[in-house]
C-alpha cells in the first residue's frame, strides 16, 4: 500500500548541502555586519540599530552553531530542538527590531511600511515554526520521525 500522509526528510547529502549553505551565508552575515562594510556603512540604519545588533548576532551565531552540529548529526528529534531554540532567537530580535525600529528611509513612509509588513510576516512565521517544531519535537521524542510511518510497524 502506497503512503500518501507521511512526510519524508530529504537525504542526507540534501541535509547538509543545506547545512552547509546556510553556515557559509550565517558566517557571511556576521562579517558584513560586525566587520566590513559594518552595519553602520548602511544609509538606511539609525543609531538605535546599536540597540539590536547583538540579538541579531546572537541569532545568526545560534543558528550557524545549530547548523554546525546538524553537520555532524541530526536526528529529528535534535534537529527539531535546535530549530526550536533558533527561531526562539530569531523571533525575539525580530520583536526588538520592531520595537526599536532603527530604520530612517529619508521621508520614504513607503520602505517603512514595507518593513514593518515584512516584520510582521517574519513574526508571525516564527510563531507558527515554534509551534510546528514543538509539535515535531514531541513526535520525535515519542518516536513518530518523520517518514517512520508508525513506530512499531514502519506504516
Amino acid at each position: 500500500m502506497a503512503r500518501t500522509g507521511s512526510a519524508r526528510r530529504p537525504s542526507a547529502g540534501a541535509r547538509r548541502t543545506g547545512y552547509v549553505f546556510a553556515i557559509v551565508f550565517g558566517v557571511a552575515f556576521l562579517i558584513i555586519v560586525n566587520g566590513w562594510p559594518g552595519w553602520q556603512a548602511l544609509p538606511f540604519l539609525t543609531a538605535a540599530a546599536s540597540q539590536v545588533i547583538w540579538l541579531v548576532n546572537v541569532s545568526l551565531a545560534a543558528g550557524v552553531a545549530a547548523n554546525l552540529v546538524y553537520l555532524a548529526y541530526d536526528p529529528p528529534g535534535l534537529k527539531a530542538a535546535g530549530d526550536l531554540a533558533t527561531t526562539g532567537i530569531g523571533l525575539a530580535a525580530a520583536i526588538r527590531i520592531w520595537q526599536v525600529f532603527p530604520f530612517d528611509f529619508h521621508g520614504s513612509d513607503a520602505w517603512g511600511v514595507a518593513v514593518r509588513v515584512l516584520l510582521i510576516v517574519a513574526i508571525a512565521g516564527s510563531c507558527i515554526a515554534l509551534v510546528v517544531q514543538l509539535v515535531q519535537l514531541v513526535r520525535a521524542l515519542a518516536g513518530h520521525a518523520p517518514g517512520s510511518g508508525h513506530p512499531r510497524t514502519g506504516h
